[in-house]
């Protein structure tokens, strides 16, 4: 399946964003958390299946870590950026066609 007809959860979405730069689990959920301004909260199990699944995708992957460490840090792949991209151009879309509907300038 292409990344192209990908619409990603919120949750998804906001882990994706958080691993432009390379965190560890409870990094996420801070990151999350800021760029959502609070809104978004991730509960520790609902981040650690959606990293689980991020991974089986090939959108993240996991860093190679200190072999006496517990927290393993995470980095969003190229394919994870291209799905992220994707998402930006149909959130896009969406808020374009609402403001135009909206605003009395439907197409």
């Amino acid at each position: 399946m292409g990344s192209e007809n990908i619409v990603l959860t919120e949750a998804a979405y906001y882990i994706l964003l958080s691993l432009f730069q390379p965190l560890h689990g409870y990094g996420i959920m801070l990151k999350v958390g800021d760029l959502s301004a609070g809104r978004v909260r991730l509960a520790a199990g609902t981040l650690y299946g959606a990293i689980s699944n991020l991974l089986v995708k090939g959108w993240i992957s996991a860093l190679p870590g200190e072999t006496n460490s517990r927290k393993k840090e995470y980095v969003i792949t190229d394919l994870g950026k291209t799905v992220v991209l994707n998402e930006l151009m149909r959130l896009r879309e969406l808020v374009r066609n609402g403001e135009n509907i909206v605003q009395g300038g439907a197409r």
